[in-house]
């Protein structure tokens, strides 16, 4: 194609693996033609299976090539900012995944290099780009609760990921809850205020011994009055477990858990269905392949990004404010913590 966004894939384990696949077989427009990993295996692996002509050495070089539109950072935290703003420097566009970081001085300096640069950064909050979570958006804007005065959140994993990550990840907090910080911003139309936090360690001493929790709740005030409530868990023996409630004066609006089918099973002795899907790569795949439609697109037409550097840049804020009020054991105020 004449017009086709040319990408370049800086990451090539599970996230820009999927990237990968899904930009060659779902969304139309692009094409990725370079990428790179530290894991060169990994890195030839996704190229063999994508038709991926290029697999350079080191992000740089790859960052570096004349012919790349843009470049999809999927590679680890503390290595964004560096890659990020390489890119910027270079004019690419960029896609990069959450976190932005895990310092919100890392986060302004990508916020200047972009802006510097002129170039567009989209930051990977894919659940925005679910259809069910987008219809919960579409009925607040709408008035279909009237006034809203509450939203709730529950998000659990159906399994703890391994120790070693845990030990890297940055926290529940930034690691997990970062999505749902977004998820309430994006729903509530607000910035918050003030955020509360209670959290233990109930699934898997070794987390704690890491110095992280697994089950937390945290309550979030909106500077319009909203009420949100976070409820999160490293173990759903169920499955993947994702729901939103908003409340308000004329109603409320809601999402189910995705299952694999519509079949209820009755008998004498109960009414059942099967489990939900149990893992987000399953849950989330058309939100993946909605969001990258929409950075192709605002790469293809100028347009602003629908998922800017401030978004990125508030749920890490509320990620230090949350983790500061499980701590200090009191509401947090936003601008306690820079935000």
């Amino acid at each position: 194609m004449a017009n086709e966004i040319r990408i370049g894939l800086i990451g090539a384990g599970r996230i820009g693996a999927l990237h990968a696949q899904l930009l060659r077989t779902r969304v139309a427009g692009a094409r990725v033609v370079a990428v790179t990993d530290i894991n060169a295996a990994a890195a030839h692996k996704v190229a063999g299976d994508n038709e991926i002509d290029v697999v350079e050495q080191d992000a740089a070089k790859m960052i570096g090539r004349s012919e790349l539109d843009a470049v999809l950072v999927c590679s680890a935290t503390h290595v964004h900012e560096e890659q990020v703003c390489r890119a910027a420097e270079a004019g690419k566009h960029i896609f990069c995944e959450k976190p932005l970081a895990l310092d919100i001085g890392a986060i302004n300096r990508m916020a200047e290099a972009v802006e510097k640069a002129g170039v567009m950064l989209q930051v990977g909050f894919n659940r925005r780009f679910d259809d069910a979570f987008a219809r919960v958006r579409t009925g607040i804007e709408h008035g279909e609760v009237g006034d809203l005065h509450t939203l709730r959140v529950i998000s659990r994993d159906p399994e703890p990921p391994p120790i070693e990550y845990v030990r890297n990840s940055g926290g529940l907090f930034v690691d997990m809850t970062i999505h749902d910080f977004d998820m309430v911003r994006f729903l509530a139309g607000a910035e918050v205020e003030e955020v509360y936090t209670m959290a233990d360690c109930r699934i898997d001493p070794q987390i704690g011994a890491a110095g992280d929790v697994d089950t937390a709740v945290i309550m979030l005030r909106f500077v319009n009055r909203v009420i949100a409530t976070i409820e999160n868990s490293r173990q759903a023996v169920y499955g993947y477990d994702q729901r939103v409630e908003a409340f308000g004066s004329e109603g409320s609006i809601s999402t189910d858990n995705v299952y694999p089918n519509s079949a209820t099973v009755s008998t004498a002795s109960a009414v059942r269905r099967d489990l939900p899907l149990r893992f987000f790569l399953e849950r989330y795949t058309e939100s993946y392949v909605n969001e990258l439609t929409a950075f192709v697109s605002a790469v293809a037409s100028g347009s602003p990004s629908p998922v800017g550097v401030a978004d990125g840049r508030a749920p890490v804020v509320l990620g230090e404010a949350a983790l500061r009020s499980y701590h200090e054991k009191r509401p947090v105020k936003i601008s306690e913590v820079g935000g």
